[in-house]
């Protein structure tokens, strides 16, 4: 797809008019969106609902800043200025060096020499901007549990809207904060010292069922999805056609999913052949549970005791990847999207994605995150397997860049600083919850 083929459409959406609807996978019921609807109500399997959009053919709105260019394909009513967006490029050095002749590389991150401007370094700004222009005129307070990146985004997008959001984060996610400036008094900010990431979902849950708040909803929230399809989306407007190989690093494998409905909304428009991209999906090696459940064999269970998967997570090389309840066998999830593109699951070491951090920053000139270095890895062992081909066309999603860049102009020993800290032992004490309920005094509990 050429930069013109999108075409254009510059019509501002009507306040809270929304241009499409909300489709259950499993069972096809239709239904119009409020802004925060994650299921559908019908009495059958798990299943993802999916965006239904009135415009069948994509369409750029270049008054547009950032993802918002595809609002026509994003399920909102409304837009933040200066919100940031996917740069796509061919590299041709780094391709080169993983033997591949046509490699592009969806960047996610801050490069500003190349027109990158996601201030938290990570694609998860793109959700944040969704999730944000979805969401209904009078909000309950939002609820996400992250192990920092996501956490880092919602703070960074939300602190600039009225709108009060609750971020749950292990203590080691913390040094993710430190992009973000000014976090508003809307938003506040739990800790869990000593947990992990599903300490933090757990927690979540729990808080999402009080009154007046809600759960922003994983990859069930149809604005997280959509809002990180806008990376294929702006790969087929610079690459001029899907690509035949799609890779991502992996822990609920959002992104990857939203990749793979993008390409089946650009094939339905009938100028994007019939295939879709292979989606190859890397996680780290030690704890890899998308790997485990795709390939099964003797740790298909892998660590169940609390200790033992927080010792486990600790010693990983990406942290962002270990997410121990991804969407995997529901309609619509990981596994249907593997099966339906021909993909596969592969991980890494950390000695080797370490090494393929040096190797992006001396051929592209930027530093990656750990998630993103494993996917440079996995990628390069899949062209010396042959599991891809030299000549394959792959888009590449480098899903978190350039912190170092950032971290030149913040100020020394800036640090996130938690509304409220709790530890991991005391989570199933009487009263946590209240504890927390109570850092949000205006909450509409009649919600």
């Amino acid at each position: 797809m050429n930069a013109t083929s999108f075409g254009q459409n510059t019509t501002a959406p009507q306040h809270l008019e929304r241009h499409y609807d909300l489709v259950c996978r499993a069972c096809g019921h239709t239904m119009a969106d409020d802004g925060l609807t994650l299921r559908c109500p019908g009495n059958h399997t798990p299943a993802f609902l999916r965006t239904r959009y009135h415009d069948r053919e994509p369409a750029v709105s270049p008054e547009s800043e950032g993802l918002y260019r595809y609002r026509r394909w994003l399920p909102v009513v409304r837009t933040l200025p200066g919100a940031g967006g996917t740069v796509v490029y061919r590299a041709e050095v780094l391709g080169r060096a993983l033997g591949l002749g046509e490699l592009w590389i969806a960047f996610n991150g801050y490069w500003p020499e190349r027109g990158a401007d996601l201030r938290t370094g990570t694609f998860k700004e793109l959700e944040a901007y969704a999730v944000f222009g979805r969401l209904p005129e009078r909000p309950p307070v939002l609820v996400v549990p992250s192990v920092g990146n996501t956490a880092a985004a919602f703070a960074s997008v939300f602190s600039r809207t009225e709108v009060e959001c609750l971020l749950v984060v292990p203590d080691s996610g913390l040094h993710r904060f430190a992009t973000v400036s000014d976090i508003a008094p809307t938003v506040r900010l739990v800790s869990i010292t000593g947990g992990d990431y599903d300490d933090a979902i757990e927690l979540a849950e729990r808080v999402s069922a009080l009154p007046g708040f809600r759960a922003v909803g994983g990859a069930w929230n149809v604005a997280r999805r959509d809002g990180l399809a806008t990376v294929l989306l702006s790969a087929v407007e610079a690459m001029g056609e899907l690509p035949e190989v799609y890779v991502q690093a992996v822990g609920s494998a959002v992104g990857a999913i939203a990749v793979h409905e993008a390409a089946t909304r650009l094939i339905a428009s009938g100028r994007y052949g019939t295939a879709t991209p292979r989606l190859l999906m890397c996680q780290n090696e030690g704890v890899a549970p998308v790997h485990r459940l795709w390939h099964g064999g003797p740790e298909a269970h892998g660590p169940v005791d609390k200790e033992q998967r927080r010792a486990a997570t600790g010693r990983v090389y990406a942290d962002e990847l270990v997410n121990q309840r991804p969407p995997y066998s529901l309609t619509g999830g990981i596994e249907e999207a593997l099966r339906t593109s021909g993909g596969d699951v592969l991980r890494c070491p950390g000695e080797a994605a370490r090494a393929a951090t040096e190797l992006f920053a001396r051929t592209e000139g930027i530093d990656i995150e750990p998630a993103a270095a494993v996917a440079v890895t996995c990628l390069g062992r899949s062209v010396r397997e042959g599991r891809v081909s030299s000549g394959a066309r792959v888009l590449l999603n480098i899903t978190g860049g350039g912190r170092a860049r950032l971290a030149a102009g913040i100020e020394d020993g800036r640090a996130a600083q938690p509304a409220l800290r709790l530890d991991f032992s005391a989570l199933d004490s009487p009263g946590i919850v209240q504890r927390i309920r109570e850092l949000f005094p205006a909450a509409d509990v009649s919600a």
